[in-house]
């Protein structure tokens, strides 16, 4: 990372490239399986990679935690930057210590360059009049690489998960079904979605892990609508606190630095609208960056805050 001008963060990376051709994931416990190319009436087609538990039986049903940018969770051997989140063996420790309940994850991969299109809050972003959202369509990182490749369908891309996805997978495999069950988590433009997803639909996801959201939006924060809209959609549609849980999270270096003030912000309302340590967590984590290998370092804390026993 660098900073190119004053104010501007400009990620030099292929970073979420989708990866069609990767090489299928390798866990170091519980098994993977792979859906293909999974077609979609409102996103373009991606990978599924789905997470089984060790000892993972019929004879028994397992909360789903659907997971961001799949291709990065399990197998730093098959990404781009030869990182990864660790899912398989944080979550198969903390099952074998008998820390947290045995669970599937479902790995949704992002599909390249319709990414930030498919992860950025769309209610929000059309609270914007017009030549704000026409400036931001027009947002910029590296040298000159657009942001957006297409107009923003974070609707579109949460109606897969909810319509789509979520009943193959509950038909498909042995699953906990209800909300109290289903719950959502990513990071970065990843953690944004699942605040958002949670808040959309509160009656199908009952728990978020928003990991380094990137409430800037896009890649500066001078002269930047983005966060106070989406602070007005987080006050006003926040779920009932009585029934659901939210983990959130920040390092402090490189593109995490920009984060604490607006997490504070939504901590403010956090608190307004009754959440307490019972069913809310913001964690700082100084000196940390905006990496898998961050992560997967605190990946044990959501776990945990979403699945204790």
């Amino acid at each position: 990372m660098i900073i190119c001008r004053i104010g501007f963060i400009c990620l030099l990376l292929p970073a979420f490239l989708s990866g069609f051709g990767q090489q299928p994931q390798q866990a170091s416990t519980g098994k993977i399986i792979r859906h293909e190319n999974v077609a979609s009436k409102f996103v373009e087609p991606r990978n599924i990679d789905v997470w089984l538990p060790d000892g993972y039986t019929l004879k028994k049903k397992y909360p789903v935690l659907y997971m961001h940018d799949g291709q990065m969770l399990f197998d730093s051997t098959t990404t781009w930057n030869k990182q990864e989140w660790g899912v398989d063996e944080v979550a198969g420790t903390l099952i074998k210590e008998k820390k947290i309940r045995s669970f599937i994850v479902v790995g949704v991969w992002n599909s390249g360059k319709m990414r930030h299109s498919d992860y950025f809050p769309q209610k929000p972003f059309e609270l914007l009049p017009k030549q704000q959202q026409d400036s931001i369509y027009k947002a910029v990182r590296g040298t000159n690489n657009a942001v957006f490749a297409a107009t923003i369908n974070s609707d579109g891309y949460l109606k897969f998960l909810v319509r789509e996805l979520k009943p193959f997978i509950d038909s498909a495999y042995s699953t906990l079904t209800d909300k109290q069950n289903t719950f959502i988590a990513g990071s970065s433009m990843g953690g944004l979605i699942s605040m958002y997803a949670i808040c959309e639909y509160p009656d199908v996801f009952g728990r978020a892990a928003c990991l380094s959201t990137h409430w800037p939006g896009i890649f500066t924060v001078e002269n930047n609508p983005i966060p106070e809209k989406f602070m007005q959609y987080l006050k006003k549609n926040l779920p009932d606190p009585s029934s659901h849980k939210m983990y959130f999270d920040y390092g402090s270096a490189t593109l995490d630095a920009l984060y604490k003030p607006f997490q504070l912000q939504a901590d403010k309302i956090m608190k307004e609208k009754r959440y307490t340590s019972k069913n809310w967590v913001t964690r700082e984590f100084s000196g940390e960056d905006h990496s898998e290998r961050a992560w997967n370092k605190r990946l044990h804390i959501p776990l945990l805050f979403l699945l204790k026993k």
